[in-house]
């Protein structure tokens, strides 16, 4: 499974043997081979549970030699991290960039580039010296960012850079980006995409994952394909099509990436009017400045906006949970309703999948059980106490609806995959039974086999007359999945398309206003 190469990167770095690592009940990895050519940018996708991140986890020293079978070779020699596996991975120049950032937002991005190995003089620290050393490293590698500024002050798409530059500050040879755009903006991807390049240029391997389809063939030299433990194939990127690589993903043909729905839209289900709002954190901070649409009964409304447009605001609002309404109106089936908080909103038959699964959608270390049953237990209550029976039952349903993969219903939700959380979090907003479904970013983080599930889900709710409102920053997703297509900008609703006329270009031209 060696691609051919080019003579520029003819160096093998990284070569993988028979990897095997096993979880009680469970083979993560099985009998995995591949290798990695030293300067190349090395795509490693499949679904969740493939077995990605345990790899990456045996090479960054996460699960150290003995913990698993099989060989890995780094620049000729056989890795075996026992004591202080971290560490010393990170001696080699063996670093990770985890998709959850891990800086310490009061400090500077110098004092967190260098946190743990500040330069010291007789005791003291060398501050001069630490943040002329991180603006050396940012201008190394084209990282736009001041190294005295606060963590806290600086967005997303900067926090990524800082995460990149703490790792190469170790003089990094493979740099491991594991879902580094997830939270980026398309101007921040685009800035990625530069940095990987001059990376590349200054001789540093990358592995990147992720879920993305379209990222690979636009930022990879080459990608390897896991599918449940095993590595399917490794092929130069340039060789490979989107419909190839989910079929080495799946094991299956996907012919249309898109279910077609039968969706038949009804009567207006929910209306909202010149809807306007200001920011629960700043006071006067106006976030939606004028916002009208209707839903139907049984219509998938989408939404698109670029990140900052207010669509997450909008819907947030909606379910009462974020800004103070301070004009307009909403209706839901004729008649007017205030709604002010989440408990509301559930009254009148509204549910919100959240866009943060981890954060607002799960308690990640209760069981499965007990997440689905939680905004529902009302249906379980007696005088004093509650119907276990019957908790369990609804919950055992919901479950086997939704093929939500685990042992029992008792497993914690944080050993789930991030599709089968996703299918946890719509578990339990279907069990409430709502009228109106509201998914902000349904399918972000996850596999392309698990999105098409919650695609036919979503057609099959609509179906059966569930009006769902879908956020997505995907706009292939967006016009694959939509009746109609919302637009905003700057907190304002600046378009609406039929389906029929909706393309990427009339989206990307209201979402920047110049439609």
């Amino acid at each position: 499974m060696t691609p051919d190469a080019s003579p520029a990167t003819n160096d093998v770095i990284l070569d993988f043997q028979n990897v095997t690592k096993q979880f009680p009940g469970v083979t993560a990895l099985s009998d995995v081979s591949m290798q990695v050519r030293r300067g190349e940018i090395h795509g490693l996708c499949g679904e969740n549970g493939a077995g990605k991140s345990t790899l990456m986890k045996i090479l960054s020293g996460v699960y150290p030699y003995g913990t698993y079978e099989g060989n890995i070779y780094y620049e000729g020699q056989e890795l075996k991290f026992e004591i202080g596996a971290i560490h010393r991975a990170i001696e080699a120049g063996i670093a990770i960039v985890y998709q959850e950032l891990t800086l310490v937002p009061s400090m500077t991005v110098g004092e967190n580039v260098y946190l743990g190995k500040e330069p010291v003089n007789v005791g003291v620290v060398n501050w001069n010296k630490l943040y002329a050393d991180t603006q050396d490293i940012l201008n190394k590698y084209n990282l736009d960012v001041d190294p005295q500024i606060p963590v806290r002050h600086l967005g997303v798409g900067k926090m990524q850079m800082v995460e990149i530059a703490k790792a190469l500050s170790e003089n990094a040879k493979i740099l491991i980006l594991d879902e580094p755009t997830s939270a980026l903006t398309e101007a921040e991807i685009d800035t990625l995409v530069e940095i990987l390049q001059t990376l590349k240029s200054h001789g540093v391997t990358c592995i990147y994952i992720t879920h993305k389809l379209e990222e690979l063939f636009r930022i990879t030299d080459t990608v390897t394909v896991l599918r449940d433990g095993k590595a399917v194939t490794t092929q130069l990127t340039k060789d490979l099509t989107i419909e190839k690589l989910v079929r080495h993903m799946v094991g299956r043909e996907m012919k249309e990436r898109f279910p077609e729905g039968h969706r038949q839209p009804g009567e207006v289900v929910l209306e909202v009017d010149n809807l306007h709002a200001e920011s629960p954190r700043v006071a006067g901070q106006e976030i939606l400045s004028g916002v009208s649409f209707n839903v139907r009964r049984g219509e998938i409304f989408g939404i698109a906006g670029l990140m900052g447009s207010g669509r997450t605001e909008l819907v947030s609002t909606i379910f009462g949970e974020y800004g103070k309404v301070t004009a307009g109106t909403m209706k839901i089936e004729g008649r007017e309703v205030e709604i002010k908080s989440a408990r509301a909103a559930m009254k009148e038959g509204i549910s919100l999948v959240p866009e943060d699964r981890k954060g607002q959608g799960l308690i990640l270390k209760q069981s499965i059980l007990k997440n689905i049953s939680l905004p529902n237990l009302e249906q379980f209550s007696g005088l004093l106490n509650i119907d276990s029976d019957a908790e369990l039952k609804a919950c055992q349903q919901q479950a086997k609806n939704l093929d939500i993969k685990t042992p029992n219903l008792l497993a914690a939700c944080d050993t789930l995959s991030g599709g089968n959380q996703q299918k946890v979090v719509i578990a339990k907003w279907l069990l409430s039974e709502p009228k109106i479904l509201i998914m902000d970013d349904p399918t972000r983080g996850i596999d392309v086999g698990a999105k098409y599930e919650i695609y036919k889900l979503m057609n099959e709710l609509a179906e059966e007359g569930v009006s769902i409102i879908m956020i997505s920053s995907e706009l292939e997703e967006v016009l694959g999945m939509s009746d109609r297509v919302m637009v905003m900008c700057g907190g304002r609703s600046s378009g609406i398309l039929d389906i029929s006329e909706a393309t990427q270009e009339k989206i990307m031209a209201f979402a920047t206003g110049t439609a």
